[in-house]
C-alpha cells in the first residue's frame, strides 16, 4: 500500500489521503527522495525495490530530485482538510513542497496576496438616500 501511494504522490506531486496514512507515507517516502539526490545505478535500483514502478521512479531522479537539491529535509507537506463523512477519518493533503502551484512566490519572492476592500458596499437603498439628500 505505501508503495502504491507513494508512486502516486511522486507522479501527482499531490495526493489526498487519511492523516495516518499521510503520516506513514512520509516516512516512507522521505528517505526514497533523499536518496534520488544523488543519480547513481545504486540508487536508482535500490529507490526501485521500494517502489516498483517504472515511471515514478523517472519522475523521480529527473524531476524532484532536481528541485529538492538544495533542500536539506522537510521534503512533503501535510495539510488537514477535516473529517470524512462515512466513517469520520481525519482526512488531508500530502504534497512535496517544492511542486505547490498554489503558493507560487512571484518575482520579487514575496507570496502574491489577494487585495482586500477596505469599505462594505452601500447598499441600494443607501445610496438612494444620499442622492436624495444632496
Amino acid at each position: 500500500m505505501l508503495s502504491n501511494m507513494a508512486s502516486s504522490l511522486i507522479l501527482h506531486k499531490r495526493i489526498t489521503t487519511t492523516l495516518a496514512k499521510a503520516k506513514a507515507l512520509r516516512v516512507y517516502v522521505e528517505p526514497l527522495i533523499n536518496r534520488s539526490k544523488e543519480d547513481s545505478t545504486h540508487s536508482r535500483r535500490v529507490v526501485m525495490s521500494y517502489l516498483q514502478n517504472k515511471e515514478s521512479v523517472t519522475e523521480l531522479f529527473r524531476e524532484v530530485s532536481v528541485k529538492v537539491a538544495d533542500r536539506p529535509g522537510g521534503f512533503t507537506r501535510i495539510l488537514k482538510t477535516g473529517h470524512r463523512l462515512g466513517d469520520n477519518a481525519e482526512m488531508c493533503f500530502i504534497e512535496l513542497v517544492d511542486f505547490n502551484t498554489i503558493r507560487v512566490k512571484d518575482s520579487k519572492g514575496a507570496v502574491a496576496a489577494k487585495p482586500t476592500r477596505r469599505r462594505r458596499k452601500k447598499s441600494d437603498t443607501e445610496a438612494k438616500v444620499e442622492t436624495t439628500q444632496e
